[in-house]
């Protein structure tokens, strides 16, 4: 009697069988409820919330398909930042580390190799049926760490001679403070208005004990490096056709005193990338004890061009020389209407109201010219914006045998009729703004330090911040990382050569930057 080929299955050997495909067939059912109520979710969000029941039956899907998944470690990984799992409301940019979360289900059973991949029901096997990916936002704060320079000395074995690599330049001579340091204490108090004292106690709290007067001395030794790339900053600056200016007051403890006296920061600004320029835009910082005309017209004493400012009468002396051409600010001119607006809880039948639409369609001309070349802006300019001009000039005219001499009215229509000329000036030539808005916006960032650091130390200490403004608001203006740029400068301007000075700009380093980037990208291809 020969042996049959194939046994007869038994019964038990078929239930089995059975088992397993029913728990295929259970868990293909899992997977196809699982999408459904994806899409119905996507459906809710996009039109509507849904019923309780359906929140319900969300969450019961979501905890099954948890328990079923598999149970073997997988290492972390990092995600490219176009993986199409990843939270598009995060920055794309950012690396992403990958933490897996294994279900407890998966505790009780171990396959040969040691893993646990059983369940805790049955002890069925477990696979992986999908997942379920969020992501989160996380913060590693900054370190400190201590860099050694070890120079080797070696010596000739036949002539005894005696080599050793020269000692690595410091920002600061036989100091502590490596560029990076010096840059973020600077970055710190000028870009982020945190004074030196919570710097300490922030320092303290990573086990790092720095008095402030250590790190004002960095400061004012970092900054006395840095002066002629301010210097050539300043010349950059000033040798631009337009320039924007304004100033800010400033508190300045007065020595021995134990008070307060009101110093100045004065700001120029060259940016015509509204106009369509490609040269790079600057920002350059001078400080004064006080608020006398002598210092702005020291400032731009060879100065020849364009200067667009408020009403200041310092600025009388530099108009009269015929070197500089005065523009006006038509943001200045439109606040006393807005005040007087206000002060009628904005009634829409006001002359305020009147004057604020007339100024509001001016700049709704600049918005659609903004970037184009001078020569289109001034055609522009001259068909669109000349005839509300003209008709304001009228309308202004006609007011002001109509009010009271010592009102506000009449002080909102003198100010704009006064320097009508001035205001006007940008018609016809397509290099100036509307308005100084270039130069307010640079002083943003000191109004924000003055409420944080509340006064200066001294005048010297107000020369100081000037230059560190001019070198932080210019590379943000660049686009540039300021403690970025400044721990690059500070690294390599002890060993650079004064007569390369220009090469540290901002816009200099940046165009470095990018041609690396260029040259990296070319030798990967």
């Amino acid at each position: 009697m020969s042996t049959p080929l194939h046994p007869t299955p038994t019964i038990d050997s078929l239930l089995r069988v059975i088992e397993v495909r029913d728990s295929e067939v259970a868990l293909l059912k899992l997977m196809v409820d699982k999408l459904k109520l994806q899409l119905l979710r996507r459906v809710r969000a996009e039109f509507g919330t849904s019923s309780e029941q359906l929140d319900a039956q969300i969450n019961l899907i979501e905890v099954t398909a948890a328990l079923a998944q598999p149970a073997a470690a997988a290492p972390a990984r990092t995600a490219p930042a176009n993986a199409p799992e990843i939270d598009r409301s995060l920055p794309a940019h950012l690396p992403r580390e990958a933490q897996v979360h294994r279900p407890d289900a998966t505790a009780a059973h171990h396959d040969t190799t040691g893993q646990r991949c059983g369940c805790t029901a049955c002890g069925g096997r477990l696979r992986q049926i999908g997942q379920d990916v969020s992501e989160q936002l996380e913060y590693v704060p900054s370190h400190f760490k201590v860099i050694r320079h070890v120079r080797p000395k070696l010596a000739c074995v036949t002539c005894q001679t005696i080599f050793q690599a020269a000692a690595p330049s410091r920002p600061i001579a036989r100091g502590v403070a490596g560029p990076g340091l010096i840059a973020h204490v600077m970055v710190s108090k000028y870009c982020d208005h945190i004074p030196l004292y919570r710097q300490s106690g922030i320092y303290a709290r990573d086990g790092v004990e720095i008095d402030r007067s250590t790190m004002a001395g960095w400061v004012d030794r970092g900054d006395q490096l840095l002066d002629p790339l301010v210097a050539a900053l300043g010349r950059y600056t000033l040798a631009a056709a337009k320039v924007h200016a304004d100033d800010t007051p400033v508190p300045v403890l007065s020595p021995g005193l134990g008070k307060t006296k009101t110093g100045r920061l004065w700001v120029y600004v060259r940016d015509d990338r509204p106009a369509g320029s490609k040269d790079a835009p600057a920002a350059w910082y001078q400080y004064s004890p006080d608020r006398k005309g002598e210092h702005p017209q020291r400032h731009l004493k060879q100065y020849r061009g364009i200067l667009q400012a408020d009403a200041y009468g310092g600025w009388i002396k530099l108009y009269d020389s015929g070197n500089v051409t005065e523009a006006a600010c038509w943001a200045h001119a439109r606040r006393p209407w807005w005040d007087l607006y206000l002060s009628t809880d904005k009634a829409e039948d006001s002359l305020a109201a009147q004057a604020l639409r007339r100024i509001a369609a001016l700049y709704a001309v600049e918005k659609e010219i903004r970037g184009q070349p001078p020569e289109i802006r001034r055609a522009h300019r001259q068909a669109r914006a000349g005839p509300l001009l003209d008709e304001l000039h009228v309308w202004l005219n006609n007011l002001v045998g109509r009010v009271s001499a010592k009102s506000e009215l009449a002080q909102a229509i003198g100010y704009s009729l006064v320097r009508w000329q001035a205001l006007t000036r940008y018609r016809d030539d397509g290099r100036i703004e509307i308005d100084n808005n270039a130069a307010e916006r640079a002083l943003r960032g000191v109004a924000l330090g003055r409420g944080n650091y509340l006064f200066m130390g001294s005048d010297a200490g107000g020369e100081r911040a000037a230059a560190i403004y001019s070198l932080v608001e210019t590379a943000k203006l660049n686009g540039l990382d300021p403690e970025g740029y400044l721990r690059e400068v500070l690294g390599r301007i002890a060993d650079h050569p004064i007569n390369r000075i220009d090469e540290l700009l901002p816009w200099n380093i940046g165009r470095q930057d990018d041609e690396q980037r260029q040259t990296v990208g070319s030798m990967a291809a």
